[in-house]
């Protein structure tokens, strides 16, 4: 068993909310699924994360944007040629 002082503080629904500008509902619902790891503490099966966890996710999330920016402007690039008769 991991001894809490090794975990450090975690963070509530409501606190990855509030980083992450997304209502409480879509954190439980992205823990649910897995696209952020969650950790249930109590009987009630209170959700509580991790602050790497939660910076990994923002990382991967501000590389996964960036790339899709690229790709975006890419799309332009070659729209543009196409329709005006270049490349």
């Amino acid at each position: 068993m991991v001894n809490s002082s090794e975990i450090g503080p975690m963070l509530t629904v409501r606190e990855v909310a509030r980083l992450l500008h997304i209502h409480s509902n879509t954190v439980r619902r992205w823990a649910d699924r897995g696209i952020i790891r969650a950790y249930r503490i109590s009987r009630r099966g209170d959700r509580r994360f991790r602050r790497g966890d939660i910076a990994r996710f923002l990382a991967e999330l501000n590389v996964n944007e960036g790339n899709k920016e690229k790709l975006s402007s890419t799309r332009h690039q070659n729209t543009r040629k196409i329709h005006h008769g270049t490349g």
